[in-house]
């Protein structure tokens, strides 16, 4: 946007970053496009854990922070109690604070002045003598690519910060990460929808796509650094960013078998957009083709869901989060393994000298008010959660540190705490480590046979629960059949638990009255012998896809 301040025209780029922890990759993304952030804190609940975790990833890419304290207008609302704890917290100077009430609109009009004075622009202002520029328009080209979307007629499209030179339409520039050359067919700004321009300088936010267009968005790596033909000796390349790693693995299989390619395609049009999400070919005996989806989170995969259920209108069976884990092994091999049906039978104690089980472990970071610490300690130690730190940060507030096992995190532990905080606590977590652990597989049988699309590794204690659930749960939607039906949990090579289905019997007893007890007794075992000789040809049973649905389902 162009904002006029003191008589004068800046042009600011504003980037919203979301909230939810799932998506740290893109809210680093957004600080590297940016050279200063709004620090907003809530003026009725203070300072939250996201709070604590933008500002040292904001502080540690150096960006100039605008303290801004919000919902003034609320009675339960204390400024100066905000004020303090942003201070005390993040040495913020407390009268550089614009306090503002969105809903009212009270102190909005302080926000992008307060931005203007206090973030460094890239030109020299003879307005604001008191800030050093940052970036040179003289200098060859350093552009970062911040983020990337795909278009049917332009080809890839790419958002890009420059740090120093220009760019304007037919210059030829090149890419560190792939080596690859392209002729730059259009440059503009984002106000808000593309707006052609005929030159980005240095400090500038813009899209710019290229003719002939990119048509892979695989050649568009988030992070690149792109300069200019011939000069690529003159410039240092940008740090980038970390890749985003999948956190979370589910399986996603089509209720249908025939609507396979249509739900192909549209995986593949929403991962056109989205490449953190990983993806890879799958089968099950039970549910048939599918796929394995890596996620950043359990939100991000829940986003996914309902964006192939509401856009593309698909009919799909999602399995239960699950996270990866590592097998290392005597040899010195370490393999990771995300699908739970691949996971070795080995049993915790007893795998001797031959392997190693371990699962990842995350630096949990939540934020409560003192009334639910009880509650919220009980809850991590019942996750198998190990405590790191306490501290009261006011009198009323608590920051609570837990190393947490990854699998307890994704198995809705968010809801779980919402629910005993009343929706007041808030969370924030962090990669850790691998851990040795005693986990082992858990698996569901039908008749000896085992159902790989539902398998789980879960830590040792949980498995009898979770069995005994399972085959209870399970039993509930598969239909009687013609023979007996067992169903049984097995964890690593023991049975854990077990439900039987009795087949359909004839009365064969119905016509006779007052005949003698031999008589009924071989007809019983008649019956029984046709039984036996029903199951032997019959085989494996024939199970319904909607058993899987409500048994998958929450």
């Amino acid at each position: 946007m162009i904002y006029n301040y003191k008589d004068q025209d800046y042009l600011l780029h504003l980037v919203d970053t979301p909230g939810h922890v799932d998506f740290r990759a893109e809210v680093s993304r957004s600080y590297a496009s940016c050279g200063g952030a709004l620090l907003l804190v809530d003026a009725s609940q203070g300072i939250q854990a996201q709070t604590v975790a933008n500002f040292y990833l904001a502080f540690a890419q150096g960006l100039h922070l605008v303290p801004i304290v919000n919902k003034v207008d609320l009675p339960t609302a204390d400024p100066p109690r905000a004020l303090e704890q942003m201070e005390e917290t993040f040495e913020l100077d407390p009268a550089k604070a614009v306090l503002v009430s969105a809903k009212t609109g009270l102190g909005v009009e302080g926000v992008l002045p307060a931005v203007i004075e206090e973030v460094p622009p890239y030109v020299n202002r003879a307005d604001l003598p008191h800030i050093t520029p940052i970036g040179d328009h003289l200098k060859p080209l350093k552009l970062l690519l911040v983020d990337s979307w795909y278009s049917n007629y332009k080809g890839v499209i790419l958002l890009v910060r420059l740090f120093d030179g220009q760019i304007k339409a037919g210059d030829h520039v090149t890419s560190f990460a792939t080596g690859l050359r392209y002729t730059v067919g259009e440059v503009g700004i984002m106000h808000p929808g593309q707006t052609p321009q005929t030159m980005l300088r240095a400090g500038q936010v813009g899209y710019i796509y290229f003719n002939p267009g990119m048509k892979r968005s695989q050649e568009a790596k988030v992070g690149d650094t792109y300069t200019t033909v011939g000069a690529e000796k003159l410039v240092e390349r940008l740090p980038g960013f970390e890749e985003p790693k999948a956190m979370v693995f589910v399986a996603a299989f089509p209720v249908d078998q025939g609507d396979y390619a249509h739900l192909e395609d549209s995986i593949n049009q929403i991962t056109l957009n989205d490449r953190s999400v990983t993806l890879q070919k799958e089968s099950s005996e039970a549910l048939g083709a599918g796929w394995r989806l890596g996620f950043l989170g359990t939100l991000h995969c829940s986003v996914f869901e309902d964006r192939l259920r509401q856009e593309h209108g698909a009919s799909i069976i999602i399995t239960p989060p699950t996270v990866p884990f590592k097998v290392a092994w005597k040899d010195g091999r370490e393999e990771i393994i995300s699908n739970p049906a691949h996971f070795p039978n080995l049993e915790p104690g007893k795998n001797g000298p031959n392997a190693e089980l371990q699962e990842p472990f995350v630096s949990v970071t939540i934020t409560l008010p003192e009334e639910y610490l009880g509650k919220v300690i009980e809850l991590c130690e019942s996750n198998r959660g190990e405590q790191k730190a306490l501290q009261f940060f006011t009198a009323t507030q608590v920051i609570l540190k837990y190393d947490l096992p990854l699998a307890q995190l994704v198995d809705d532990f968010f809801g779980k705490l919402k629910s005993l905080t009343k929706g007041y606590a808030s969370l924030d977590y962090e990669e850790s480590d691998w851990r040795k652990s005693n986990i082992i597989k858990l698996q569901l049988l039908v008749n000896k046979e085992p159902i790989d699309a539902v398998a789980r590794v879960v830590h040792y204690s949980q498995a009898e629960r979770l069995g005994r659930q399972w085959v209870t749960k399970f039993k509930e939607h598969v239909d009687r059949q013609m023979y007996e039906v067992v169903i049984q949990a097995v964890a690593g090579k023991r049975i854990v638990a077990r439900e039987t289905i009795k087949p359909f019997r004839k009365d064969v007893l119905s016509k006779l009255h007052a005949s003698d007890i031999s008589r009924r007794r071989k007809l019983l075992e008649k019956q029984k012998e046709g039984r036996k000789k029903l199951t032997a040809v019959a085989g494996n049973i024939s199970i319904d896809q909607k058993a899987f649905q409500g048994f998958l389902s929450k």
